[in-house]
């Protein structure tokens, strides 16, 4: 049977998705969060949901990776965004000027391409010496904005220069685990036609609590997240399509 580790940051512990483990604390771990949703799905030998709002590759290093052992079978990360400041990009980009955006996602930019994948290969050195035989599936990161001619609160400047910054930090993020020999779930297909502005969205707007903003929705890991861990090669549902 599967034994099953979710390690990652807040897109994996399911900050805006609701229904949080008040246990979780801090880590605000929701129970419609794609890893519980695919571990309710099917009967798993064990399980455990350790993923972390704010992670980044130090925390999850630090905190997350005594979860995993050499039984191990599957293990699923997000990790990367909070490393190159996706809070303050998005503060900049929703409170500040157009000017203040675009700076602040061209500099997450640049520590993408510069010392992202350093540290991303460190971590998930980690994560193949302490769990040697698992399946691990690297998921990545949405658009946050549908490319339309008009979007209320945001400028197609603002749109483009966040969107920008995801496609380099799905290209980081993927190159990572692909030198790794880990799997890359990209999920910009599964929420296409499904971001801000699209009148679909699987992803919150400026919420209250501010946390849950920009993260995505139930539905988002339900129909988003959990297809594409789903159609990962090497978990038991793409082996058996």
């Amino acid at each position: 049977m599967e034994r099953y580790v979710a390690l990652g940051d807040s897109y994996s512990s399911g900050v805006g998705a609701g229904a949080y483990d008040k246990g979780s604390g801090r880590c605000t771990r929701s129970g419609n969060a794609y890893p519980q949703l695919w571990a309710r799905s099917r009967q798993v030998g064990s399980f455990a949901f350790v993923a972390c709002a704010g992670a980044t590759t130090g925390s999850v290093s630090a905190g997350q990776l005594g979860a995993l052992n050499a039984a191990t079978t599957l293990v699923t990360i997000t990790v990367g965004g909070n490393d190159a400041g996706f809070g303050r990009v998005m503060k900049a980009c929703v409170l500040e000027s157009t000017a203040a955006c675009v700076k602040e996602a061209g500099a997450a930019e640049i520590f993408m391409e510069t010392v992202l994948p350093e540290r991303l290969d460190g971590l998930y050195g980690e994560i193949s010496a302490r769990a040697p035989g698992a399946r691990v599936v690297v998921l990545g990161y949405p658009h946050l904005y549908m490319d339309v001619d008009y979007c209320p609160g945001v400028s197609t400047t603002r749109r483009n220069a966040l969107n920008k910054a995801s496609d380099t930090l799905a290209t980081v993020v993927g190159a990572a685990a692909v030198r790794s020999g880990f799997v890359f779930s990209d999920v910009r297909d599964e929420f296409d036609g499904h971001e801000l502005c699209s009148g679909d969205g699987w992803l919150n707007g400026t919420t209250v609590p501010l946390g849950d903003s920009f993260h995505p929705t139930a539905r988002g890991h339900q129909l988003g997240y959990l297809p594409a861990m789903r159609s990962a090669p090497g978990t038991r549902d793409a082996d058996q399509r």
